[in-house]
């Protein structure tokens, strides 16, 4: 699955025209971060699911 820090890419591009974003925060809801604008978007996990198409980059753990 996904984890905190990685890089994931959406089914539908942001308004910047990129769909790379890096999860900042993780719990019942999902934050992510537009990798070229910075614009940040929280959604419940649910809808994440719906919208993540892949992930481009795995954090490595410690």
């Amino acid at each position: 699955m996904y984890d905190l820090g990685d890089k994931v890419e959406m089914k539908k591009p942001h308004a910047c025209q990129t769909n790379r974003w890096e999860i900042i925060r993780m719990g019942a809801d999902i934050k992510i971060k537009c990798e070229k604008c910075g614009h940040i978007v929280m959604m419940p996990r649910r809808e994440f699911d719906k919208k993540m198409k892949k992930i481009l980059e795995k954090v490595e753990k410690e």
